[in-house]
């Protein structure tokens, strides 16, 4: 297999990412190289997803893509949409190989023969198999690495198909995520983002039970006394499992950063309790008040799905007044889409797909208002940037501690590297510029 090449291509979510990183590394010990996935590669695999329809879609323009820069190459399909419609993505033109939720980390073991084949060959346990956990983390793709720290989740939400993709919930190893954390911060990388389907319930099942042997708090207590790690940044979690004491916690934390991404999904109750939400719209109201009330000038992101079935124009509405009046800072907007298997697909009062889009439109609409308005809110301010490591038209951004993007004349000299700002406004483009509180050497006048 020496000297063969592997391009990667990933679809959806942190996770995703992190796990993607943990296959490449698996190619690696097996003496393949990895090249860009527009380059030619003797294998590509492509990590799908499965949350949004366009997922399901796009799987197939990317495996044309790969055909498109060599045909006779061997293509891989992995992921939540590989482990839930395994026949669907085996059947698509040109792939080869299809494995699961529990297969895809064993993937090296399937190459004994790279020959294409008529129909894509299919590796795929029974969900209830996934009850293992395995461990991940990226780097090497971005100045800040995911760290995943636990799998699936045990949530009966009527829209969702994740339980279905990835299994129960179950968790990482305190040992194991430290030791990781560590690894990741000795590469140079300043900050790791917390990954996982449902991390509020981290400790769950860490020895194949469902018992909790840490909380979160534990967790975020001890990657906080982590020599060397500059930033740790909390990625989606509930708002029924982000207590109060973490919250406060990570006002007084030396690493963890005054950001925090919360699923609400409606603003309606009545909505929440036909997708089996675990709380109301009240405890959501409260959570985020606790936030700003010990960090003022915290970045609160929030998902939000329109279109549920029976949202009327009266729970959009409500939803759009509630978010309209709440403090946060951003939306991550989902146009609500049938998947198989979930309660929700068999239920009435169908939303027409024009009426979704346009409501989709709107909160859209409102994200834009809201993070302006948080970004003006910082004007003034200083404050920390790492900065990323593309050249993005002349420009390189970067990104506060409480997450302002930022932007300044391409330097590489800055690339991964964190400095004092002072924001000063806001550029056309949305983003803010700054001067350096203490201007680097690397740095032209």
């Amino acid at each position: 297999m020496n000297g063969k090449k592997v391009a990667f291509y990933t679809l959806g979510c942190k996770l995703n990412f992190s796990e993607t990183s943990t296959i490449a590394r698996s190619f690696k010990d097996e003496g393949f190289a990895r090249v860009d996935f527009s380059e030619e590669a003797d294998i590509y695999v492509i990590n799908t997803c499965s949350v949004t329809d366009n997922a399901d879609k796009r799987f197939k323009t990317i495996v044309k893509q790969a055909q498109k820069v060599n045909e006779n190459a061997f293509v891989i399909g992995v992921g939540c949409y590989a482990q839930l419609k395994p026949e669907e993505l085996a059947a698509v033109d040109g792939v080869d190989l299809v494995l699961g939720a529990t297969e895809k980390f064993k993937i090296t073991d399937y190459l004994n023969d790279l020959s294409k084949n008529d129909f894509g060959e299919i590796h795929s346990c029974e969900i209830q198999e996934a009850d293992f956990y395995v461990g991940s983390y990226s780097f090497g793709d971005r100045t800040r690495a995911f760290l995943k720290v636990q799998d699936g989740c045990d949530y009966k939400c009527t829209y969702c198909t994740i339980p279905l993709a990835r299994g129960i919930s179950r968790s990482d190893k305190l040992e194991n995520v430290l030791n990781n954390a560590a690894e990741i911060s000795a590469k140079g990388i300043k900050e790791i983002v917390l990954t996982g389907v449902n991390i509020g319930d981290y400790g769950k099942g860490e020895f194949g039970n469902k018992k909790h042997q840490h909380t979160f708090l534990d967790l975020v207590k001890s990657l906080d006394e982590v020599e060397g790690i500059e930033r740790l940044r909390i990625s989606s979690i509930e708002p029924n499992l982000l207590k109060n004491e973490t919250i406060d916690f990570v006002a007084e934390s030396n690493s963890f950063v005054p950001h925090f991404h919360i699923p609400l999904q409606s603003g309606s109750n009545d909505i929440l309790k036909a997708m089996r939400r675990r709380y109301m719209r009240e405890l959501y109201v409260n959570r985020v008040e606790q936030i700003k009330a010990v960090m003022p000038d915290a970045c609160i992101g929030v998902d939000v799905i329109v279109g549920f079935p029976g949202e009327t124009d009266e729970h959009f509405l409500e939803t759009y007044n509630f978010l309209n009046e709440l403090d946060i800072s951003y939306l991550h907007v989902f146009t609500y889409s049938e998947r198989d298997n979930t309660p929700a697909a068999e239920m009435d009062q169908v939303v027409p797909v024009k009426v979704r889009k346009k409501r989709s439109k709107m909160l859209r609409g409102l994200s834009a208002k809201k993070r302006r308005a948080f970004y003006e809110s910082q004007i003034g301010n200083k404050a920390s940037v790492l900065f990323e490591g593309e050249n993005k038209k002349g420009y390189i951004h970067g990104f506060t501690e409480n997450y302002v993007k930022v932007k300044a004349p391409w330097n590489p000299a800055l690339v991964n590297t964190l400095h004092e700002v002072e924001l000063k406004e806001i550029d056309e483009d949305g983003l803010v510029r700054f001067d350096f509180v203490h201007k680097p050497q690397a740095v032209a006048v």
